[in-house]
């Protein structure tokens, strides 16, 4: 068989779907892609992915792709694991950890989905795509659409970040804003799918950009030696990522992979559930973090619900997690559940303030919704509920430099004929 995949899953109630075919929703709910993990296990170990080219594509049996048809690819290579003495030491912290998805082809985590999403639409036949973004997504998919010849239409609300409107156009697509948020992006993408002719690309709307999400939970293995970290903390909007990362973990699981799966734990701290959590041994507790202005997944975790209602007035700077609702949201909730872990909500007036902080500390270029994982993990720790000694792993998941609204520089100006050394010395 030229590919790994053994069938598609409908989330909500597990109904068996084919692959091969293209599909977006069942039931107005997400799609799971499928393995047949025996005939994974039997055709590729670990030592053989150390082998292969450090992209996201050595991953390839776990990829929904067939391995004869060449992928659409911009180059997404592997993301560093970069540990943070200084920023750690702040937080009092001597194992923290940031993967720091900056640097991929298009400055943000959305090269990943799109990479995996757009070659099997191409593979599919597909000649048109749109999508609604809050910010990078559209500038990915039109990236990767340009590379595969394929016509992209984004939508975006009216005040998303202004590279994030330039992005789509300097691609190519056909680029609009609208006078609402995400969701109602969401509907004229929808609305238009038959009067257009194009295949609805939306945050899991359709199963393969969960698929490229995934590889974020692969390589953060394969980069810790086949452990996973005690806890990570990840800034949720859609959840593409989140969801996607743990699907991978309980993939790598069932292959065998995990060291941190077995019974004695490979390297660190056992991670402990947090109160009222489920928990999965061996397993990392996910910590989704959300933006006071639009926090969803945290309010229905907090009310023990499994499905997020519509966050009313949504408004945060950190545009990638201005989501008010998501179609994935009870494969959201129940990551976090089975992992132990927890949703919370960072403060909007701190962003800033720790955008500057961490990338000051590190030198990495800390994006708003990251900023909010700091917030979040500072007061964690001081409640106790983060341990000194966790392994940490925090997602960057985009570019600083692509939310220039977020942190104006005014800086202070020079007389070049009467330079104010006082001012220089601070």
């Amino acid at each position: 068989m030229p590919h790994f995949v053994s069938h598609l899953e409908a989330a909500i109630d597990g109904t068996v779907l084919p692959f091969g075919t293209v599909a977006n929703l069942h039931n107005g709910r997400p799609i799971w892609v499928r393995y047949d993990l025996d005939r994974v296990r039997a055709a590729v170990t670990p030592a053989d992915i150390a082998t292969r080219p450090p992209t996201l594509w050595r991953y390839r049996e776990l990829l929904p792709l067939p391995a004869e048809v060449e992928p659409v690819t911009l180059g997404e290579g592997m993301t560093p694991l970069l540990h943070c003495p200084r920023l750690g030491k702040q937080l009092g912290l001597s194992n923290l950890y940031v993967k720091d998805e900056s640097q991929l082809p298009t400055g943000s985590f959305k090269s990943r989905g799109m990479t995996a999403a757009v070659s099997v639409a191409k593979w599919l036949g597909v000649t048109r795509v749109a999508l609604p973004t809050a910010g990078n997504a559209g500038g990915a998919a039109a990236a990767y659409a340009a590379r595969a010849g394929i016509e992209c239409f984004v939508f975006m609300p009216h005040d998303t970040p202004v590279v994030s409107q330039f992005e789509p156009h300097l691609y190519g697509a056909k680029a609009f804003r609208v006078n609402g948020l995400i969701n109602d992006c969401g509907k004229i993408v929808k609305d238009g799918t038959d009067r257009m002719g194009w295949f609805d690309l939306s945050t899991l709307k359709e199963p393969y950009r969960l698929e490229g999400k995934k590889t974020m939970g692969l390589e953060l293995a394969e980069q810790m030696g086949w452990d996973l970290p005690e806890t990570i903390f990840y800034p949720t909007g859609g959840g593409t990522g989140l969801i996607g990362m743990w699907k991978a973990f309980a993939e790598l699981r069932e292959l065998g992979w995990l060291s941190s799966a077995n019974p004695e734990r490979q390297g660190g701290g056992e991670a402990h559930p947090l109160p009222g959590a489920q928990g999965s041994p061996g397993m990392p507790r996910l910590i989704s973090c959300q933006a006071e202005g639009c926090a969803p997944i945290a309010r229905a975790f907090e009310r023990g619900e499994r499905f997020a209602e519509l966050f009313p007035n949504a408004h945060t700077v950190a545009s990638g997690l201005r989501v008010p609702v998501a179609v994935g949201d009870f494969m959201i909730l129940d990551a976090i559940r089975a992992s132990g872990g927890t949703a919370e909500v960072g403060a909007e007036a701190k962003i800033g303030a720790w955008m500057k902080r961490a990338s000051a500390a590190e030198g990495i270029s800390v994006c708003p919704e990251t900023a909010v994982c700091f917030d979040v993990l500072e007061r964690m720790v001081a409640a106790g509920r983060v341990k000194q000694d966790e392994r940490v792993v925090v997602f960057n998941t985009g570019a600083a430099p692509k939310y220039l609204e977020a942190l104006p520089a005014d800086l202070p100006r020079i007389d070049k004929d009467r330079v104010d050394w006082s001012l220089i010395a601070g």
